[in-house]
């Protein structure tokens, strides 16, 4: 990582450390991030949204997408960069959940929220659905901070990866609903 992001990234993640956390926080943002662990909140949100017809092409669409982050983010680029995380490298730094992925780059949980979040948004019926999907990706995000487990530009290069692999997902389904759409044989 360029120095100057690094020493940016680490003084913003002080900062939060510092003036953002309190006791009130603490148990829900632990709790939240950790719910994303292996993406198994958007994943079971993902199967929920395949159990109805309306949904149905959201939740592919959203499961795609996230199996497609997998691969670029946790298969391709964290072994790549293999960043350390931030209380390996910040003196007297205190995560308040453990991990145990040594790479923090970009952040795997964030990937899977907004690749989960844009392929909704691409392909879910109501306005709601895509609200709080969004909703849902940005607190991911910034509960990676919060609870000290990632630098910040971890987190927006996850958020942005995790953006291009919601909209792939999204598209990925609608072209292969298309195709199998014309190749079934016209009932008669």
């Amino acid at each position: 990582m360029p120095e100057i992001i690094q020493q940016m990234d680490e003084q913003m993640l002080v900062w939060i450390a510092q003036n953002v956390r309190c006791t009130l926080l603490d148990p829900f943002m632990k709790l939240y991030t950790q719910l994303g662990n292996t993406g198994m909140l958007f994943i079971v949100l993902g199967l929920v949204l395949l159990l109805f017809k309306q949904t149905r092409k959201a939740g592919l669409s959203a499961l795609c997408a996230m199996l497609i982050g997998l691969v670029v983010v946790n298969f391709t680029i964290k072994p790549l960069v293999a960043r350390a995380r931030p209380w390996l490298v910040i003196e007297n730094f205190v995560n308040l959940v453990p991990e145990h992925d040594p790479n923090s780059f970009p952040s795997g949980h964030t990937n899977a929220a907004f690749a989960f979040a844009l392929a909704v948004c691409r392909s879910a019926p109501k306005k709601w659905m895509k609200i709080t999907a969004i909703g849902m990706a940005v607190v991911m995000g910034l509960s990676r901070l919060y609870v000290g487990v990632h630098f910040p530009s971890d987190v927006l290069v996850g958020a942005a990866v995790g953006s291009l692999c919601g909209l792939a997902g999204a598209w990925v389904i609608r072209n292969a609903a298309e195709y199998l759409k014309r190749r079934r044989p016209i009932q008669e």
